[in-house]
Formats: structure tokens, C-alpha cells, sequence
């Protein structure tokens, strides 16, 4: 199909557009709404949170903090800042009948994971609390809800991967920081205080980004007036995919493939000439560095470790092949590779790297939901029809 679809003007006119409309495969580059969240700026490199820079967000704020931002536009003072962590601290105890299903739905996922866990645990969770649909709420209610599903996130995920490792699941601590206290739920052990600021750094600088596909999967959902957990469950589903938020731990794997400094070069050349993509590398929005990766790496130098060292040489030993051999393309490390080796330090298993990433992505998808939900019009475009011509007769059988 040509990289570009041309609506016909009969065709937009059954759909009651007069004009015909030229639009990218991917909607790449559509304005398709207003949004007072956020935005990604690729070609300079930076991306903000309502009116503030993410990454010094990331550098000088807590998460619930950027929570407080996402969901109320400001930042809070000390004592809504208080207030905010008390009160979200209290919603991450899950119902009783939802606790009794999650070893079910831990072994139904023991080869999927917890990601795809969650989708299942998360809608039972939705229809336990008896979540109605967005459309029929008001402002306050909405957020109610949102708030009870991003509190409730981190308690769901680190549950069903200690069940299918066959441990018991953790209580969540209403003292601990939201970082903090997940941490806690997937160690059993109180993390120290090193880790758990990085990890919470890295999970403010993912807490939205644009109008990714997980978040636009998110609003679409929302714009038919569903309730909060079905949207939720929609961007978690688009989440999955690995062409969206499955690289951090391929990342990761590519260091281990290469294994040592000396076989770098011949390991990278061998696959840019063969054409292979090298995960961790290139993002379909940013032609510099990524402000995200840069802020990791610096949080990973902090650590000391020699799998930082070695990360920091492999990066730039791809950027310079990939220089040679693909002149005037610009490639960089994304958000994925240093988050795989932050979270390694930090102690994560491979598998949660991506649902941690959904811990922190589902406060800007709720906050998503909400700026959508205050707009009721359903998001509903076309497509061209290029099959056969209609109407055909109906052959009789035969």
C-alpha cells in the first residue's frame, strides 16, 4: 500500500467529510487533539510534563509529586504533598475477592508473564469496585478512579510475579514512597534508599511521553465512555507489544550477547551489515540523544558497577559503526538501554522491567483519560476499502 492513504471524496463523503484527506501509515505526525499534559519535542531533544522538563522533574521531584502534577496541573506544596502520599498510600490494598484470584490468574500467566497477568487481574479489579463508565461520571468521580487503579498497579504486579515464582505475595507499606514500596513488594526486603531514588527517578521519567501507542490506545477507549479499567487494560495491552514497551530487557540481552569489550566490534558490525535492528538503539520520535537515556546513564555511572562501564563502551562503539556504515543517520541510545541497566543494578528481574515500566506509565495514561473523558466526542475515523468491488452477487451454494 502507498505510504501515504488517499480518501476518495465519496468515501469521506459517507462519513459525512466533504474534502479529501491525505494521512501518514501510523498517523505519524496527526494532530488528532489538544492536550495540556505534555509533549515530546524530537529534534531538540526534549520532552516535558505539563509546563516543566521531565528529566528535571526526574532529577529534583518524587513521584508522587509528578502524580500530584499529572493528575491536578500544579505541583503540590508540603502539605498536599503529604496529604496526596497519605491518602494514594491507602488505596494500594487490594479487595479480598481480588487477592483470592490472583494465584489463579498467576498460573493461567506462568508463561506470559505478569504484564499479561495484569490486563486479566486489573479488569477483576475494575468490576469488583463496580467502576462505572466514565461518560455517566463527574470530574471528581473520574479521578477517584483513576487514582484507586494507579495506586492498586504496583500491588497487582509485584503479587502475581512472586506467585508465579512461588512466593508469597508482599502487603504493600503505607510509609514507603510509591518506588520505594514497590521495591519492597517485589524483594520482601526494604529497599535502600539508593536504589529505590533511581528506580523512582526512572519511573518520573516514563511517566508519559507523547501520544504513544499505549496512550492514544488509552484515549480512544476512553472517548466511547468506558469505565477507567478498561481503558487501562486497552494501553496495557498496546504496551505488550514489543515494537512499544517490550525492549528494555532485550536491551539488556544485547550486552550479555556481546559478553566482553573485544568482541563489541565485531558483534555490531556483523549485524548492522545483516540489517538486524540493534535494540536499545534509534526512536521514531527523537533525531538526537535521548534526554531520558542521558539522565539514566548518569544515574547508572553513579552505581560504579562494571556493567556500566562495559554498557557505556558498547554505546559508543554503535554509535561510531553505526556513523560509518549508515552515514547521516542519526542513532542514539532510547530510554530502553539504560533502563535495563538501572534496573539490573537495582535488582529487578528481567521479566518486571517491563511491567515496571507499565507501574509508572499507567499515571499518564490515567491522566490521559481523564483530559479525554472531558471531551464526550468519540474518536472514530475511516479506512479506504481496496477489496473487490461491492455489490457482488451472492453465490448460491454449490
Amino acid at each position: 500500500m502507498d505510504s501515504r492513504i488517499k480518501f476518495r471524496e465519496d468515501t469521506m463523503q459517507s462519513t459525512g467529510t466533504t474534502a479529501p484527506v491525505d494521512v501518514p501509515r501510523g498517523l505519524a505526525g496527526v494532530v488528532v487533539t489538544d492536550t495540556e499534559l505534555g509533549d515530546v519535542r524530537g529534534r531538540e531533544g526534549f520532552y516535558h510534563y505539563r509546563q516543566y522538563s521531565a528529566v528535571e522533574l526526574a532529577e529534583k521531584r518524587g513521584f508522587e509529586d509528578v502524580w500530584h502534577l499529572m493528575f491536578y496541573g500544579e505541583l503540590p506544596d508540603a502539605a498536599q504533598r503529604a496529604a496526596f502520599v497519605e491518602y494514594t498510600a491507602s488505596l494500594r490494598h487490594l479487595p479480598d475477592d481480588v487477592r483470592a484470584a490472583l494465584p489463579a490468574i498467576a498460573r493461567s500467566c506462568a508463561l506470559s508473564g505478569p504484564l499479561a497477568g495484569l490486563r486479566t487481574a486489573l479488569s477483576l479489579l475494575g468490576a469488583s469496585a463496580g467502576l462505572r463508565p466514565v461518560y455517566d461520571l463527574d470530574t471528581d468521580r473520574r479521578r477517584t478512579d483513576a487514582l484507586a487503579a494507579c495506586a492498586t498497579v504496583p500491588t497487582l504486579l509485584t503479587a502475581l510475579y512472586r506467585l508465579g515464582q512461588g512466593l508469597e505475595p508482599v502487603e504493600p507499606r503505607d510509609d514507603l514512597s510509591y518506588a520505594a514500596n514497590y521495591l519492597y513488594m517485589l524483594t520482601g526486603s526494604e529497599p535502600e534508599p539508593a536504589r529505590a531514588r533511581a528506580i523512582e527517578q526512572y519511573l518520573v521519567s516514563t511517566v508519559d511521553h507523547g501520544f504513544n501507542a499505549s496512550t492514544f490506545t488509552a484515549r480512544v477507549i476512553t472517548s466511547t465512555g468506558a469505565d477507567v479499567a478498561a481503558c487501562l487494560v486497552g494501553a496495557i495491552g498496546a504496551l505488550s507489544g514489543p515494537l512499544h514497551g517490550g525492549a528494555p530487557s532485550r536491551a539488556l540481552d544485547t550486552l550479555d550477547a556481546i559478553g566482553t569489550p573485544e568482541r563489541i566490534d565485531p558483534w555490531i558490525r556483523e549485524r548492522v551489515l545483516a540489517g538486524e535492528r540493534i535494540m536499545g538503539f534509534g526512536h521514531p520520535v527523537y533525531r538526537t540523544e535521548d534526554p531520558r537515556s542521558r539522565m539514566l546513564r548518569g544515574i547508572a555511572e553513579s552505581f560504579g558497577e562494571p556493567l556500566v562501564e562495559f554498557a557505556v563502551q558498547v554505546e559508543a562503539r554503535v554509535e561510531a559503526i553505526l556513523a560509518e556504515l549508515k552515514p547521516g543517520r542519526e542513532l542514539h541510545t532510547n530510554v530502553e538501554f539504560y533502563a535495563g541497566v538501572v534496573m539490573e543494578l537495582c535488582g529487578l528481574p528481567r521479566e518486571m522491567f517491563t511491567p515496571t515500566f507499565c507501574a509508572a506509565r499507567v499515571v499518564g495514561w490515567s491522566a490521559n483519560i481523564l483530559e479525554q473523558a472531558a471531551d464526550s466526542k468519540i474518536i472514530r475515523p475511516a479506512a479506504r476499502y481496496v477489496g473487490p468491488p461491492p455489490p457482488q452477487p451472492v453465490p448460491a451454494v454449490s
